[in-house]
């Protein structure tokens, strides 16, 4: 046994969790390799070849490197947990005409609890990912924050791991660039590896088309919400959509409604099976409320509230923004300057500095 302790790697197949692996096992501890399947492409009614983290590829150059380095690897086939937890509430959250954040739910909800379950039936002390980002503890508390190479940064999507799992986690990347981990793959011979591309696809959704997954997944789905009003903000009934379900906010490309000039979905209203159009004006809301909570840097809010950057999307690079927790499982946001496309569904990370306050899901948005 290592005295630094047996850690559980979730191995993708990719560059930065395999280098995760690599390093944590250069660094002296003793490393189990895991490679969880989440879904397979034909359940799901698609046409195009099986391909990222869950692929027979994927799971096999997983393989190779705990071989190459002379550590077990194991196979953790979770898709009926998947498809319970992440699947069905993507599709539960369009049909509520909201907008869905699966990865997220996918890291906090099953990838951590699942590794966490078997990190301890392998008498793991801790599990590891590939995530460019860091951790540490203060006050007690266990802190996520930005990994040094900004523009790979991936604490947005982390809000969600829970205390209990963050004091059994280790993230080898947060302070390495990704060029950095590509230097270090050429330098240990992993080629593969530095030429191997990348998705960046919904992983149950690799052609993208998330409205062709919906109809294949609910059964006569165009039926059932066919035939509804495009509205503009004053109620004006300007035309026919395909189906609330199918529109997003922010929407512009794809309306199939010409009006003269520009407008996007601001509103999706599933009680009325009405999307509303308007402006890029009336997208732009500086209020929002955001439930399910998960706090990492305090266990409430200060009171009094607290001044934040507060990102509404992965991509997102944050607004100024107060937060006041109003209730337990309740924050109110008030940006300073109002943000466009602000989209229900969608999860809000709260960070003081690089540091990860906490975050949850949005539920709605207003202008102040």
């Amino acid at each position: 046994m290592s005295e630094k302790g047996r850690v559980l790697v979730a191995m993708s197949g990719g560059i930065d969790s395999s280098l995760a692996a690599v390093l944590l096992h250069e660094q002296g501890y003793e490393v189990v390799g895991m490679t969880m399947k989440t879904w397979d492409y034909a359940s799901s009614g698609g046409t195009k070849k099986e391909t990222g983290c869950c692929s027979l590829d994927s799971i096999n150059d997983a393989r190779a490197i705990a071989v190459n380095l002379g550590f077990p690897h194991y196979i953790l086939d979770i898709r009926s947990e998947f498809g319970d937890s992440v699947i069905d509430h993507f599709t539960g959250e369009y049909l509520e005409g909201r907008t869905p954040n699966p990865c997220v739910l996918c890291n906090t909800h099953i990838k951590w609890d699942a590794l966490l379950r078997r990190a301890d039936n392998l008498n793991c002390d801790f599990i590891a990912t590939g995530h460019y980002a860091k951790i540490r503890q203060e006050n007690g508390r266990y802190v996520i924050s930005r990994g040094i190479d900004q523009t790979k940064d991936q604490s947005y999507v982390l809000w969600g791991v829970s205390q209990e799992s963050l004091s059994r986690t280790l993230l080898p990347l947060g302070d390495l660039t990704k060029a950095q981990i590509r230097d270090m793959a050429r330098e240990r011979g992993f080629f593969d590896l530095v030429n191997k591309s990348e998705s960046y696809e919904i992983c149950f959704v690799p052609d993208n088309d998330y409205r062709g997954f919906l109809k294949r997944r609910v059964e006569g789905l165009e039926e059932q919400v066919a035939g509804g009003n495009f509205v503009l903000e004053n109620g004006q009934v300007v035309g026919q959509h395909e189906g609330y379900p199918f529109y997003t906010i922010g929407q512009r490309k794809g309306l199939k409604i010409a009006m003269g000039y520009p407008v996007f979905v601001t509103e999706i209203r599933k009680e009325t099976n009405e999307v509303v159009l308007g402006t890029e004006e009336y997208l732009k809301k500086n209020g929002m409320v955001v439930s399910k909570l998960n706090l990492q840097k305090y266990a409430a809010i200060p009171e009094g509230g607290l001044s934040t950057t507060t990102k509404i999307r992965y991509k997102d690079r944050g607004e100024s923004a107060y937060i006041q927790q109003t209730e337990e499982d309740k924050i109110e946001v008030i940006f300073d300057e109002p943000v466009s496309a602000i989209a229900p569904g969608q999860a809000a990370v709260f960070y003081e500095g690089d540091d990860v306050v906490g975050g949850g899901w949005i539920m709605k948005s207003y202008r102040v």
